[in-house]
């Protein structure tokens, strides 16, 4: 049986904490997962605190869970899911709790293709939908990020800019937080724009949705 019990040090810079989830994400697409099953010493452990590595701001879409994805195990990613990966109040406090008392160095926004709550923000935008008041909400959250985009374009090509064009924007807010600039001038985080792909089951990070604030 394979020895899932946690006895490797977590990364302690943002750089190392992303090459682990490139890794666990490649260990993933390959079907070589290390974490089919958790053992209760691991449980045990982890009882006594967490020291995640990274948060994870992603999609609540059941397709994309972000501990398997990355082939994480318990207490190694601390996740926030919401429709459309979008900022708010209960959001962004769950993210300043990341910040201040878990010290994460690294946060990643993680769309995927095909996201449904982006692909309403689009019909509402172009096509004039309307939807359920609270629905219409979290849109709009969505909604600055389309501008820009070609209304004309194939749907599918829509779509994907409009996820793309989502997790940049939210980088970017994210950033321009009190909490993040904070950090960032301390040098002590990295903020991280990626996208699951559904048929493959690889993440794609953005290398123009980055902002480093580590010291080099």
């Amino acid at each position: 049986m394979m020895d899932l019990t946690r006895t490797d040090m977590p990364p302690r810079t943002a750089d190392e904490a992303l090459a682990r989830l490139q890794a666990g994400n490649l260990r993933f697409v390959n079907g070589e997962a290390r974490f089919p099953t958790v053992q209760k010493a691991v449980l045990a452990e982890l009882s006594r605190g967490q020291q995640p590595y990274a948060t994870i701001l992603g999609c609540s879409d059941s397709r994309v869970p972000p501990e398997l994805v990355f082939d994480a195990g318990f207490g190694e990613l601390f996740v926030i899911r919401v429709a459309g990966n979008v900022l708010g109040p209960a959001v962004l406090g769950t993210l300043q709790y990341s910040v201040r008392h878990l010290q994460t160095p690294l946060f990643v926004v993680l769309g995927h293709e095909g996201c449904g709550a982006v692909k309403a923000a689009i019909a509402s935008r172009f096509d004039g939908s309307r939807h359920a008041g609270k629905i219409e909400m979290l849109l709009e959250q969505i909604d600055p990020a389309l501008d820009g985009l070609d209304p004309q374009a194939p749907p599918d090509e829509l779509l994907s800019a409009g996820v793309e064009a989502n997790v940049r924007r939210v980088v970017r807010d994210l950033l321009a937080t009190t909490e993040a600039q904070a950090r960032a001038d301390e040098g002590a985080i990295k903020l991280v724009g990626a996208v699951y792909e559904l048929d493959s089951g690889r993440v794609r990070f953005l290398p123009d949705a980055a902002a480093d604030g580590t010291r080099r």
